[in-house]
């Protein structure tokens, strides 16, 4: 995995053209997610929204993130429980228009695992080790893992996961389908972009509307996709694209 120089700031953002990297930076603490995380990742949503770009989340050193920051939750009343802290990232997160690749190393426990349930897709190392002991800290897992993770892997396996802390190494969580692939820490980021090429080479509108449509309730299917396609068949770009692939079949 690319190592990086720490530096102050909560989130290490690299900017390109059509991607946006951005690394959790707490070493120290395994990147547990504090409220000065939490407010860099808005300030990363509001330029994403306004500037749609794929996002790669990954972690600075040899974690994911271990989770929240536990003397920061400690601290936390009912009020703040009620305001949803890191739910509320983490569900912008989930929103953005533009697909987010969580790429995973070491441990991704707590409010690491839940952040990294908000991605579209996941992939890991083969040190992975994901999943949310909050119960064994008095509390709950509720910035999205209890409506996230069952959509992911399933009501099963998400209950005992939930209820008992366990976590899942990379080849459990490969096999429930909560990562899509497993390579070395060497190798991660470089998987990571791959995807995110395939993912620039098509059509950002194309991409955009099915990230949509992934994300819509089942009673709002098939109105929605027919919504959506309606508009990309009056694309230029679907003119263009579909031109050019029949000019290619013609000249073999």
């Amino acid at each position: 995995m690319d190592q990086v120089p720490p530096t102050g700031d909560p989130l290490l953002i690299e900017h390109r053209t059509d991607r946006v990297v951005a690394r959790l930076n707490r070493p120290d603490k395994r990147n547990a997610i504090d409220r000065e995380m939490i407010d860099a990742l808005h300030v990363l949503c509001a330029e994403l929204e306004a500037a749609p770009r794929t996002l790669i989340l990954t972690g600075a050193g040899e974690d994911f993130a271990a989770g929240a920051d536990i003397a920061q939750l400690r601290a936390r009343r009912a009020e703040d429980a009620h305001r949803g802290i890191n739910a509320m990232a983490f569900i912008r997160i989930h929103d953005l228009p533009m697909p987010v690749i969580a790429a995973l190393d070491g441990y991704a426990l707590g409010g690491g695992a839940e952040l990294a349930y908000a991605a579209d897709i996941r992939i890991a190392t083969t040190r992975l080790r994901i999943g949310n002991p909050e119960p064994n800290l008095g509390i709950m897992a509720a910035a999205g893992a209890t409506w996230r993770l069952r959509e992911i892997v399933g009501e099963g396996l998400a209950s005992e996961m939930l209820l008992t802390g366990r976590s899942l190494d990379a080849d459990e969580a490969r096999a429930a389908g909560l990562i899509s692939s497993i390579h070395s820490p060497e190798e991660l980021m470089d998987a990571a972009h791959a995807i995110a090429d395939r993912i620039a080479a098509a059509d950002p509108l194309a991409v955009r509307h099915t990230k949509t449509a992934l994300h819509a309730p089942r009673d709002a299917h098939p109105a929605i996709d027919g919504d959506l396609q309606a508009e990309l068949f009056e694309s230029p770009e679907k003119m263009r694209r579909m031109t050019e692939f029949l000019e290619r079949k013609g000249r073999r």
